[in-house]
């Protein structure tokens, strides 16, 4: 198929270049020249395992290209991709205006029948106001065109694999022609026991906000499960490990921390809570999720204040600045605001990170109490604590002899639990993790 792909942010990328994998013609849309000419050069604008080998053997295969032209993007295909952002407006609600901008692209330039897809994360009821907004543009032209409402579950960190090889594939259509069209799309790729399932436009698009709440509200249920232990002396890895045994609630997403962060969960409630508003209705649930997740960030400064009340000329180290690991993504993380925190009280942070130093940089500038070092053992240098923010695995298996050198007081506060705390102590550490004795 001829695909044109409008967005090449982290959910346009992954899609175009999964699709241009499958063998398909694949256009990339986008409005950035500088990031044009990198792309062209086969270098990925965004940290993917696994994404920029996939992108330079398509780009040498001739399935990928890149295009500043909407005239020709548009013209040229006969399916088009919507995946451009939707970030979170100061409201809380979900900023349409790029799909809004897309739409009227399309009413500009429709040139004959396509299919247009919406893979963006959007608020119910999106695709009826797109058809609107692509109907005015298109003005006195009578050209038919098919809606379709796909929304993506790419997992950041393992995207490349979520893509050619789904837990399942959500398609919203309202036309047996677009049925059809989507099912031999996927059809490389849809098995037995990774199904593909038609819903209407309007089940599509909430199945992403119910499936991402569902997923925040079970992160914040073992956070305040954790915090409970603490108080009457249970272990949360041990509670956690033995609810996931149950079939019916399983072990993904029970990891206790210093809760949820990223591009998604944090948006997803929020505009889920907003739609509901809009309409009279509350999630008590999902608000009661946020709550505990703002919470949960607090967790962390407070172990640190039991041993020092006073953040003032203390020189804090920090590991792991993403929200998660294998990737560089640092929206909405929470390693962002404990910074932020330790700054505003006076204290002087040293942060490191494999990957996500430069992201960091364009929301934290480096100064006189924020320093980014390009070595872990360097952010140690006379800090007064480590504070372990994310679960990258080179954190797991550190030179413990190298670490107690450099750091001051030899105490660790571990938001992830990624150490043994008996075993931790053994070696001569100040040890505090969430949930755990």
């Amino acid at each position: 198929m001829k695909i044109t792909v409008v967005g090449v942010g982290y959910v346009g990328l992954v899609s175009a270049v999964g699709l241009a994998e499958l063998g398909n013609q694949v256009t990339c849309l986008l409005r950035d020249p500088q990031k044009l000419r990198l792309l062209k050069r086969g270098q990925p604008i965004i940290y993917e395992p696994g994404l920029k080998e996939l992108l330079q053997n398509n780009i040498r295969e001739g399935r990928l290209l890149f295009t500043l032209s909407r005239a020709q993007a548009i013209t040229s295909a006969s399916v088009i991709v919507i995946a451009v952002g939707t970030p979170q407006g100061s409201d809380g609600r979900a900023d349409l205006s790029s799909i809004w901008a897309v739409g009227r692209d399309i009413g500009k330039f429709l040139n004959n029948r396509k299919v247009i897809i919406t893979k963006s994360t959007v608020p119910v009821g999106t695709a009826d106001q797109l058809r609107r907004v692509i109907r005015k543009a298109l003005g006195k032209k009578k050209i038919a065109f098919d809606l379709v409402s796909n929304p993506e579950f790419l997992r950041e960190g393992a995207a490349v694999g979520d893509f050619l090889n789904p837990d399942r594939i959500i398609v919203g259509v309202e036309s047996t022609r677009a049925k059809a069209l989507m099912d031999e799309l996927y059809r490389p790729i849809t098995k037995s026991e990774h199904p593909i399932l038609f819903t209407s436009l309007r089940s599509a698009e909430l199945i992403k906000y119910a499936s991402n709440c569902f997923l925040a509200a079970k992160i914040s249920f073992i956070n305040e499960i954790a915090n409970f232990c603490e108080m009457v002396g249970a272990d949360v890895t041990e509670i956690a490990q033995g609810m996931g045994l149950d079939s019916r609630i399983g072990q993904r997403f029970l990891q206790a921390g210093i809760g949820y962060g990223g591009s998604c969960f944090p948006k997803d409630v929020s505009a889920l809570m907003a739609t509901a508003q809009d309409r009279g209705f509350r999630f008590e649930i999902v608000e009661a999720a946020r709550r505990v997740n703002d919470r949960q960030r607090e967790i962390i400064l407070q172990k640190l204040k039991a041993f020092y009340p006073r953040l003032t000329g203390q020189t804090i180290a920090i590991w792991g600045l993403s929200f998660k690991p294998q990737t560089d993504d640092v929206r909405e993380s929470p390693a962002i605001s404990v910074i932020r925190q330790i700054v505003s009280e006076g204290g002087h942070v040293q942060a490191y990170d494999p990957v996500a130093i430069p992201a960091a940089r364009k929301v934290l500038s480096a100064g006189r109490r924020l320093r980014y070092v390009n070595d872990p053992y360097l952010a140690l240098k006379k800090a007064s604590a480590l504070l372990i923010l994310t679960e990258w695995d080179e954190f797991r298996q550190p030179d413990f002899a190298k670490m107690k050198q450099y750091l001051k007081n030899r105490l660790i506060i571990d938001g992830r639990n990624i150490y043994n705390p008996k075993a931790i102590r053994r070696l001569g550490f100040k040890y505090a993790s969430i949930g755990r004795k």
